[in-house]
């Protein structure tokens, strides 16, 4: 009888030993080891200094490692920055955009500017319509945007790129909680058509509600990683407290 074994898809984010260390001293990112694959949520979970924005700003080839490797879809971030991103889209916490252009305008710029130049006015309206922003909106100035539609607006330029690799920092920060659901909701059904998603927050319910993965990064190192079976046996906040306060004996103890 013939077995087949079935081997995982590759990573389409991968960070390799990858380690910043600013020209102050100052440490951000110390070996840093990750993979998400196609259709995987992977959350970095920690606080403000823990490191993750510095590894999503690596990724983006924002800035230049120390030590170590990013690549996106097989591209080395550092040797192709500008194949690398054409590979991502981003959405960060307060994303900004064009205050005078309405929001199909700012969704076509950003479109072009991520490399499609072609994308008709419906398949603007179906991004709009998929992340829960209203008709009315389409055409309004986003100038008038709350906060909660601006991160929509975030949203749906990120699904008009097509790329397959989305990075997430915090980007449901503040929004109250409709807007939060309608988007957690959305980033289930983005993980459900392949994309790989790297979210970096500091939001326990966010990690255990959406993370296949999550990664616990503090002071710039990652301490632990678990998966979303491992949750169902571990309490997610005490593990994460314990960690921040420093602990490691109970830790031990709740995961052996």
């Amino acid at each position: 009888m013939n077995h087949t074994q079935t081997n995982p898809p590759k990573p389409v984010i991968e960070a390799i030993d990858l380690s910043k260390r600013y020209g102050d001293g100052s440490l951000a990112l110390d070996a840093l080891n990750l993979a998400v694959r196609p259709g995987e949520i992977y959350c970095l979970l920690g606080a403000r200094d823990a490191g993750k924005t510095s590894a999503l700003h690596l990724f983006l080839g924002l800035t230049s490692p120390t030590a170590g490797r990013a690549r996106v879809g097989g591209v080395d971030v550092a040797a192709d920055p500008r194949e690398a991103r054409r590979r991502l889209a981003y959405v960060m916490e307060n994303v900004a955009f064009y205050d005078t252009l309405t929001a199909m305008e700012n969704l076509e710029f950003f479109a072009q500017l991520g490399g499609r130049w072609r994308v008709d006015a419906g398949e603007l309206a179906m991004a709009m319509r998929s992340v829960g922003l209203p008709e009315r909106a389409f055409r309004l100035r986003v100038r008038h945007f709350t906060d909660g539609m601006r991160q929509k607006l975030g949203f749906a330029a990120a699904l008009v790129k097509e790329a397959p690799a989305w990075l997430l920092d915090d980007p449901l920060a503040g929004l109250d909680p409709q807007a939060t659901a309608e988007l957690v909701d959305l980033l289930r059904e983005v993980r459900q058509s392949g994309k790989a998603i790297l979210l970096a927050t500091q939001d326990l319910f966010q990690a255990r509600e959406l993370a296949d993965v999550v990664g616990i990064l503090k002071e710039g190192r990652m301490v632990l990683t678990t998966t979303r079976a491992d949750l169902r046996y571990t309490d997610l906040e005490a593990t994460y407290l314990d960690y921040m306060r420093g602990g490691f004996s109970s830790l031990v103890e709740a995961m052996a």
